[in-house]
């Protein structure tokens, strides 16, 4: 069976929770699974969890802040460390088979430039046949959302943020 393509998209909180989810029932079956997260670097509960189960992970640990706060050296170095997230997917790829692979947030890096769309791409249409992929974000582009097998609109209805309430621990981070 080959793997499919699975994009979590939209505005609502949910699509790095649905990745988490679909990891922690993979691990549950005995799959290996490789967790990429761009332009995320604080703390949080799954990269946690994720050490104790055995999934690896790859993300940036250079804290750089959001990207609309960056100056342009800083946004460079954002960029670099984006494109050194799909260098290890692939090293990691190469050498170690996964089953399922998730690409959390690397729409958004994409949709503000911070990885380009051909390194992405690449990347999808380089699939080995068997690996299971998942994107999260927002906006994907048109090929991409016609090439992807499962597409869910997560879309915000109401959020405690807007009343000013900032993210929780064991909640949204």
């Amino acid at each position: 069976m080959s793997g499919l393509i699975h994009i979590y998209a939209g505005n609502g909180k949910g699509k790095t929770t649905a990745a988490v989810g679909l990891c922690v029932r993979a691990v549950g079956r005995g799959k290996r699974i490789i967790f990429a997260q761009f332009l995320k670097t604080q703390d949080t509960g799954e990269i946690n969890s994720f050490e104790k189960l055995g999934v690896t992970v790859v993300r940036s640990t250079l804290s750089l802040g959001f990207t609309n706060t960056m100056d342009a050296e800083a946004k460079k170095l954002c960029a670099d460390e984006q494109k050194k997230i799909v260098k290890e997917i692939r090293e990691l790829l190469s050498c170690q088979a996964a089953d399922l692979l998730v690409l959390d947030e690397v729409l958004d890096a994409v949709n503000i430039n911070m990885l380009d769309e051909e390194e992405l791409r690449s990347l999808i249409e380089g699939k080995p046949a068997e690996l299971e992929i998942v994107l999260t974000g927002r906006n994907p582009a048109p090929w991409l959302a016609g090439a992807a097998d499962y597409f869910s609109d997560v879309r915000k209805v109401k959020h405690p943020y807007d009343r000013g309430i900032k993210a929780r621990t064991g909640i949204e981070r």
